[in-house]
């Protein structure tokens, strides 16, 4: 589609009644975002954007932000969701599965005015591949649970009416699939989360008369609880007192991993480890979350930090999980973080297993990983690897090698 109107516009003012200005060109009765156009609220621009792109039928994503000294947002930049080049999400890199990324270039800048107004400086409104205006409402973006929804998703889940019942009798509320902002997918997800978040009848009382009595016992004893707006327990973090005195020790390295499952709650458990001076793995803190996201590894982050007195470690290592590398950049700036070489190892297999070489592959890889001593022999051994087994082209191996100096 075209760009639109190229122009930047004079704008007035007034401090009691702020409103979007631009032009007021439309695409099929779909108001196009303009230069210049000013809001007063992020949710209402983003609303905005969001209401041009499912009228002209593509789904968006915050692709990038900037903050400035005072630690406050200055820039950022919303576009179309089929940003950034095409990366194959299958596990078997012989047989990929095709991403939906065309590198997209559209997109609108926005910068942050001193007095919290939010202006579109520069825009890009032509897209790659075809739009689809019929499809917009199945877009991530475009999926949304209002409150009333998710009440009565989980009064029936706790009825014992079956979700496909539910979803159903949503369907005929509304008139039909096409009239509904959300799937069927989109509720079972919600449903799911909800009954992690669903604590068993005296569990959540048992839990806080645990913390306290710990806390009575040794006053050194620390613990946290995130709550959600229904103020039902979503998030934990304790640490007694060995964890503190070994942290003033052995703070320089610890490692965060998520690859623990409870049982009753399917919630995922959290550790923080360090390492003594016998090699010996010592607990540093515990946690106990209801997600995997960037806010939920913000507060965890924030909790461990602050029971350990502000200190945060040299280094940090974690698995490739990309909401992790988001907290850590945030809680933890100065802070160097290594990805772990056994969780990188474990994909192995599903990336190579139906090669024809695969044993010898992995022979030669282990070999570059577990005994190059030097960045220049690492570098040597590597090249070597991809050029005797052909395999310049891998997308999984060329990603690692983009990322060596983690």
């Amino acid at each position: 589609m075209s760009s639109g109107t190229d122009r930047s516009e004079s704008v007035s003012l007034n401090e009691s009644d702020v409103q979007c200005l631009g032009g007021s060109s439309t695409t099929n009765q779909v108001k196009t975002p303009q230069l210049g156009m000013l809001f007063s609220l992020e949710n209402e621009l983003r609303d905005f954007y969001k209401s041009y792109a499912q009228g002209v039928g593509f789904g968006i994503c915050k692709q990038s932000s900037k903050k400035g000294n005072d630690g406050q947002q200055r820039y950022f930049c919303l576009g179309c969701s089929k940003q950034r080049k095409s990366i194959s999400k299958g596990k078997n890199t012989f047989y990929p599965r095709t991403s939906s990324r065309t590198d997209c270039k559209e997109r609108i800048n926005i910068m942050v005015k001193n007095v919290g107004l939010f202006e579109i400086t520069s825009m890009q409104l032509e897209h790659n591949h075809p739009l689809s205006p019929r499809k917009s409402r199945h877009f991530r973006c475009n999926k949304v649970l209002d409150s009333e929804t998710k009440r009565k998703l989980e009064l029936n889940d706790q009825a014992g009416i079956t979700l496909s019942k539910s979803f159903k009798s949503f369907v005929v509320e509304a008139g039909g699939f096409e009239n509904l902002s959300f799937d069927e997918r989109k509720c079972r997800k919600y449903v799911i989360e909800a009954r992690r978040l669903r604590l068993g009848n005296g569990d959540g009382e048992a839990l806080n008369n645990y913390f306290s009595r710990m806390q009575n016992r040794n006053s050194n004893f620390s613990y946290m609880i995130d709550v959600d707006d229904d103020s039902r327990i979503r998030n934990i973090f304790w640490a007694d007192a060995r964890c503190k005195a070994t942290y003033e020790y052995f703070s320089d390295v610890i490692t965060f991993d998520t690859t623990y499952l409870t049982n009753a709650y399917d919630m995922p458990f959290a550790p923080f480890v360090g390492t003594n001076h016998h090699g010996e793995s010592v607990l540093l803190g515990c946690g106990l979350i209801s997600k995997e996201d960037s806010q939920t590894f913000i507060w965890l982050f924030k909790s461990w930090l602050t029971c350990m007195g502000g200190r945060a470690p040299q280094g940090i290592i974690t698995d490739q999980c990309k909401a992790m590398k988001i907290a850590i950049l945030e809680v933890f700036p100065n802070t160097h973080h290594r990805l772990c070489l056994w969780h990188i190892m474990k994909k192995f297999p599903s990336k190579f297993s139906s090669h024809a070489k695969y044993k010898l592959i992995k022979k030669n890889l282990k070999n570059v990983v577990y005994n190059s001593l030097t960045s220049d022999e690492c570098e040597t051994n590597w090249n070597k690897f991809i050029e005797e087994f052909n395999l310049g082209g891998n997308d999984w191996l060329n990603s690692l090698y983009e990322i060596r100096h983690k």
